[in-house]
């Protein structure tokens, strides 16, 4: 039934899906679906969670493979951005979160701070890199914004960019942050 609503939710955006048409998507009834979820603000609230934690899961995991102290910086940061990019951006689940942000609907309370957490992730992994001396960050959840706006934010924020160009961003978003962050410039 999730998979189901969440389709119709990317298809026809939350006004104009029915819970009929999710029920007949999922092959249920129409009662199967209010009995699971009460209504449409439920069903569209599961749909969110379970894309949230799909979302916060996809980040984890990149950051706990990417941003360790054991590699380069540079190469690091660039290979997290990419990951995110290719794995998480372009996700129905990104879609789904995206659309409930920019609709204007109540988050709901299972998602409140569904836009802060992937970032307290990364400020959490910038702390461990700064506790090894990776990175200079006397505020590590600073450093993690400044690396969310030199970055994504930059990137998504310019619609009709290509793959090249949104690279491009990357590289240069990453530039930035490891001169303004990286430990090296700490020594000069």
């Amino acid at each position: 039934m999730l998979d189901a609503a969440r389709d119709r939710f990317l298809v026809d955006g939350y006004d104009r899906t029915s819970v009929d048409a999710v029920a007949a998507q999922a092959g249920v009834s129409k009662r199967t679906v209010y009995d699971h979820f009460t209504d449409k603000d439920g069903l569209f609230a599961s749909v969110v969670e379970q894309a949230s934690a799909a979302l916060l899961s996809s980040v984890e995991e990149a950051a706990d493979q990417e941003l360790r102290v054991d590699r380069d910086l540079t190469t690091a940061l660039l290979a997290f951005t990419r990951r995110i990019a290719t794995q998480t951006l372009q996700s129905s689940d990104y879609a789904v979160v995206k659309m409930l942000l920019e609709s204007g609907r109540s988050v709901p309370a299972s998602g409140a701070d569904l836009a802060r957490d992937p970032e307290q992730l990364i400020a959490d992994r910038f702390r461990e890199l700064a506790d090894a001396g990776v990175i200079r960050a006397a505020n590590p959840r600073r450093a993690s914004e400044h690396f969310t706006a030199l970055t994504f934010l930059l990137a998504l924020n310019a619609p009709g960019l290509d793959a090249a160009a949104v690279d491009a961003v990357f590289v240069d978003g990453v530039d930035a942050f490891v001169r303004a962050y990286g430990a090296e410039r700490a020594a000069s």
